[in-house]
């Protein structure tokens, strides 16, 4: 579908249009129309798919069309953390260039008072987008710097990472104060029993949508080495040792893991940074400033912390430990191979770690190459199957999800006469854009042509 021949405003159109956007993934193709229509949305895709577009595009354009108030907050879209928080506001400022009477602001931590109260003031006179974390939210919530009363559209992204962190009180707080009717929409990346508790209390009759998760580039040349963690610094020092490595990301899951790591490659004279929560927002900043320049060769991160990388000359990925699922493992390595370009994906499995990583090779459908130990390092664990008489219990309730909502269907036609009018001015939208475009703003940076409307 393209986005032309959805219900989104002229406004938001000719945004996508000097963006070069034209073709809807399949998440927003299946999102914006029952946005629009006014449904709750549980939307199950990974990273990558659009899902940021998906929830902004249609969102904006109905605040566009107007009929909501403009000294209030309209909006608010919860974030695990402050990249995201970042690459949200980003997106939000390119999708929304034209929109001349919708404000926005992006609320995060790990900044200085002066950015607090900055933050305070834009709550106060009513951005109609808040773009915020929990935690920082919260914190304006009882300073008694927002008012939610008025909030019409509430978003939950990447809401399992959210709960995974342990936001779930602080995001029940912060919907206490949505008094007034508002439209709920979720996205996560997997659901879970705990999601789907989640939804059931936030959400009324949400209509389900779910794309597949991607298999990994094809572009990527995938490895693993079998070994004990007390072989795993030995396989880094044989890896950088034999190559003239750089533009590599290291992900470990725990951020204790992340500073040990860290200390070792610095220890062995590798050029490494590391990124992990418990940096300000400042030091945060550096760092990636430090990577994306070059100044760095390596960067060690967490899961949480690597949603909010968005870099596309990484060549390498390891993975220090084998991610928790499929879906995380697709996310880590995907951030090489973009761009046209190729990649090489290393895992560390030691023993402890065999099921679940055969469990990877299952649903890629394909068994990974397992790399020889380097010399001196000895053997490693025994690479053999699970015990079938010990299947894992780790989704054994996927099967209890019920079907998704078929509300979604027929919404082609549920239209009113004042939609349809609409709907005739779209078909003279193309011929009428560089006259519209003609008419706007004549000065001022256009939007980001290399910003995609699948970037998260």
């Amino acid at each position: 579908m393209k986005f032309e021949d959805t219900y989104l405003s002229d406004n938001i159109l000719d945004a996508l249009y000097d963006m070069h956007f034209d073709e809807c993934t399949p998440i927003q193709e299946k999102c914006i129309p029952e946005i629009l229509n006014g449904h709750d949305i549980i939307g199950v895709a990974q990273t990558g798919t659009g899902k940021t577009a998906a929830y902004l595009l249609p969102i904006l354009s109905m605040l566009d069309d107007g009929g909501y108030p403009e000294d209030a907050i309209n909006c608010i879209v919860m974030s695990p953390t402050r990249e995201l928080a970042q690459q949200i506001d980003q997106a939000m400022q390119g999708f929304g260039y034209y929109l001349d009477t919708v404000s926005s602001v992006a609320v995060y931590g790990g900044n200085d008072g002066n950015r607090y109260d900055q933050e305070m003031k834009s709550l106060k006179m009513g951005a109609g987008v808040v773009i915020a974390t929990p935690g920082r939210l919260l914190s304006h919530i009882r300073m008694g710097n927002v008012d939610l009363s008025r909030v019409s559209f509430f978003v939950l992204d990447e809401a399992d990472r959210m709960l995974d962190m342990g936001f779930s009180d602080d995001i029940m707080q912060i919907t206490k104060g949505l008094t007034g009717e508002h439209q709920t929409i979720m996205f996560s990346a997997t659901m879970p029993d705990k999601i789907q508790q989640l939804a059931h209390t936030l959400m009324h009759n949400p209509v389900e949508v779910k794309i597949a998760v991607s298999k990994p580039a094809e572009k990527i040349r995938q490895s693993a080495y079998i070994c004990h963690d007390t072989q795993k610094a030995g396989i880094i020092r044989h890896l950088f040792s034999t190559n003239r490595l750089n533009r590599v990301i290291i992900f470990s899951g725990k951020k204790d893991k992340v500073k040990e790591i860290d200390r070792e490659l610095r220890k062995m004279d590798i050029n490494s940074c590391s990124m992990h929560s418990d940096l300000t927002q400042q030091e945060r900043d550096e760092v990636m400033f430090a990577f994306k320049a070059g100044h760095k060769d390596v960067l060690v991160a967490t899961d949480i912390v690597s949603r909010g990388i968005d870099i596309d000359d990484i060549l390498m990925v390891i993975n220090y430990d084998v991610p928790h699922d499929a879906e995380d493992y697709v996310h880590r390595i995907g951030r090489t191979a973009r761009a046209d370009r190729d990649g090489v994906a290393m895992t560390f499995v030691n023993g402890r770690d065999i099921s679940r990583f055969q469990q990877i090779e299952k649903f890629l459908g394909k068994e990974i190459t397992k790399n020889p130990l380097p010399e001196g390092l000895g053997a490693g664990p025994e690479y053999k199957a699970a015990d079938k008489k010990k299947p894992s219990r780790r989704h054994g309730n996927n099967n209890r999800r019920k079907g998704g909502n078929n509300k979604n269907k027929g919404n082609d036609n549920n239209c009113t006469d004042s939609d349809k009018s609409s709907a005739e001015k779209s078909s003279n939208r193309r011929r009428s854009h560089n006259r519209c475009r003609g008419k706007k703003k004549e000065t001022g940076n256009k939007p980001n042509t290399e910003k995609a409307p699948t970037t998260e």
